[in-house]
């Protein structure tokens, strides 16, 4: 697929699933095949709303090389061929991630996720060798994850240029130093304007309404999974340029739930929080993997009283 069919369905509100797991931590596929058709009778797997797996917020370094085809597979065939569904790779030289890209794309995946090879202390040319090289393998899809926070240097508004003509990359993750959990960093984080035209940015910083004003075509929300109405409802604002009710939404989600998040996340980190929202809300997810502990009936208590009061759980 050439790139402008490709960023027709890689853009919107992109759900992070989590990966369930069974008591003894192993994959839990029956529960995932149940999960999958929820999601998508929710309305996720459309080109507004892709389905990820077995990226960060599925666990998806935690497993291994013959479990996240498994997992994969299973999200595909369960959701449909005419659905979206997108793959996170873990973080590998070129000739191995080209190999995941190859198995990813056979399995359905229509688009990968790809993170910065930060393990090989990278400089800007080789982020062009590294995502280009990927690009002439697959025909499908690359969004780049510009993970600077592992010890690399971030992305450049000038490398993204230079990867005008990898094909196959299609989007960006985007965020900058400092831009991390909203805090303003100044002008670095709209560089994406020179780059917008081309590529669709998608933000991860929770800047979702500054995003789409400077020409970003989506963001990244790992709770989705746990509510997807909530984004169903808030992309079409943003598509609309009803910003302030876009923001007044997502502040108004962000102020209840963020005290949660902050002592959850305080106790033990990973991904343990969408998990323990989706338990709220009555599809559990199993625990995660250790180190991560898993959320307590306390914690979940504590979220379901919040859900509710925010109108996604019935009172």
């Amino acid at each position: 697929m050439t790139r402008d069919e490709l960023k027709k369905r890689i853009m919107g509100a992109v759900a992070t699933v989590p990966t369930p797991f069974d008591d003894d931590f192993e994959l839990d596929l029956p529960r995932l095949t149940d999960l999958t058709r929820w999601w998508v009778d929710q309305g996720l797997g459309t080109n507004v709303a892709p389905i990820k797996v077995t990226a960060a917020g599925g666990e998806g370094p935690d497993l291994e090389d013959d479990e996240w085809p498994h997992v994969l597979r299973t999200v595909v065939n369960a959701a449909g061929a005419d659905k979206v569904i997108l793959c996170g790779l873990k973080p590998k030289d070129t000739l191995h991630t080209i190999e995941d890209a190859k198995k990813a794309q056979d399995l359905g995946a229509i688009g990968l996720q790809i993170d910065l090879p930060f393990f090989h202390h990278p400089n800007q040319d080789d982020y062009v060798r590294y995502f280009t090289d990927i690009s002439d393998a697959i025909d499908i899809g690359i969004i780049i994850y510009n993970t600077f926070w592992f010890g690399c240097q971030s992305l450049t508004a000038d490398t993204m240029l230079r990867l005008a003509n990898a094909e196959h990359v299609v989007a960006v993750k985007w965020t900058v130093p400092r831009a991390v959990y909203g805090v303003d960093e100044g002008p670095y984080y709209d560089d994406m304007r020179k780059f917008a035209h081309i590529f669709n940015v998608l933000d991860m910083s929770y800047q979702w309404v500054r995003c789409h004003k400077n020409g970003g075509r989506g963001y990244i929300h790992g709770r989705m999974a746990a509510y997807p109405k909530f984004d169903l409802e808030l992309w079409p604002l943003l598509e609309a340029q009803r910003y302030d009710e876009a923001q007044a939404r997502f502040d108004h989600m962000r102020n209840a739930v963020g005290p949660w998040l902050a002592k959850t996340e305080s106790r033990s980190g990973g991904y343990r929080q969408t998990k323990g929202m989706m338990a709220a809300m009555g599809r559990p997810a199993g625990p995660p993997r250790p180190p991560t502990l898993p959320v307590d009936e306390q914690e979940i208590a504590e979220i379901q009283g919040i859900l509710r009061e925010l109108g996604w759980l019935a009172k």
